[in-house]
């Protein structure tokens, strides 16, 4: 009930108990708050992926911001040796704009990052943009092979078959299960449902020829993806473990512990507010773990 509460109360809610709720899952407003978060994961044996929040713009100067915020972590993420790599969403770069300034602008950024060193995530976001985030994929991993990947989310309905692909191609790719709202025709709704998609996708990944991170929270499917990394012989280097910021760190370290690599997702910058709205929606239990800890007066500072 108090799930439901808050999935249904999300749109009136005042945007600064929104961030009271979710600032734990944001490194923070600037890039040197991600880059300190960032060194207290490596401390605890984890890499990071660094992610400028934003997406959906529709003016050209916005995305050209973004860009520039990106290069600059690219810097910073060289200058401080960092366990770190980024991600970045199309939409971000201007894909509702114009998909060839989008292109463009990611390049500038991958040109960036392979010189660097540095691998960068191209972010999947709502089904509407999924075909055009994987043409952009196949186009930029011509052009910089060591430095490009992508996203698959399992509930879409579409999944399996692009996994098929990218497993063939070789792909670097992170498989989650998706937090966008989307339409039952076109992607699973119900929990168990997507469970399985998951393993499905994920067997088919490790199949291939390709690297897959693994991306989730949930318990079962990390004993699952465990085993089938066993069964299928997957050795150590073409498989991490990936997880967002603030949430399960027992899991994460017990990850950690057993010697798997795993890699936090650290977002940071002043567009806190629609990824606080999406980690809300998908997983209520934050505002409650987050209420509980306000009435025992034990919420972090």
């Amino acid at each position: 009930m108090f799930d439901s509460l808050v999935r249904a109360t999300l749109p009136i809610t005042p945007k600064p108990l929104i961030h009271f709720f979710a600032r734990k899952y944001v490194a923070g407003a600037t890039l040197a708050e991600a880059v300190a978060t960032v060194r207290r994961l490596s401390e605890n044996g984890c890499r990071a992926t660094i992610d400028v929040l934003g997406e959906s713009v529709t003016e050209r100067q916005h995305a050209a911001g973004a860009v520039a915020s990106y290069h600059e972590v690219l810097d910073a993420i060289t200058a401080g040796s960092l366990a770190a790599h980024v991600s970045l969403k199309p939409t971000q770069m201007g894909l509702n704009i114009d998909p060839a300034l989008c292109r463009d602008n990611i390049a500038s950024v991958l040109e960036h990052a392979q010189r660097a060193g540095i691998f960068v995530r191209i972010d999947m976001e709502d089904a509407p943009t999924t075909d055009a985030t994987l043409r952009l994929y196949d186009e930029l991993i011509r052009r910089f092979p060591r430095a490009t990947g992508v996203v698959l989310q399992a509930r879409l309905r579409r999944t399996l078959v692009d996994a098929a692909a990218l497993a063939e191609a070789g792909a670097n790719v992170r498989l989650c299960k998706g937090i966008y709202l989307e339409p039952r025709t076109i992607a699973y709704e119900e929990r168990e449902t997507i469970r399985r998609a998951y393993l499905h996708a994920l067997e088919i990944l490790l199949a291939g020829r390709g690297y897959v991170a693994i991306a989730t929270h949930d318990e079962l499917l990390v004993c699952e993806a465990l085993a089938m990394i066993r069964r299928l012989g997957v050795g150590p280097d073409r498989f991490e473990f990936q997880m967002l910021l603030g949430v399960d760190p027992e899991l994460r370290a017990i990850l950690t512990s057993a010697g798997h690599r795993l890699r936090v997702y650290v977002p940071f910058g002043s567009h806190w507010y629609p990824y606080s709205v999406r980690r809300l929606r998908e997983n209520p239990t934050i505002a409650r773990v987050g209420l509980e800890a306000f009435l025992r007066g034990r919420m972090e500072s």
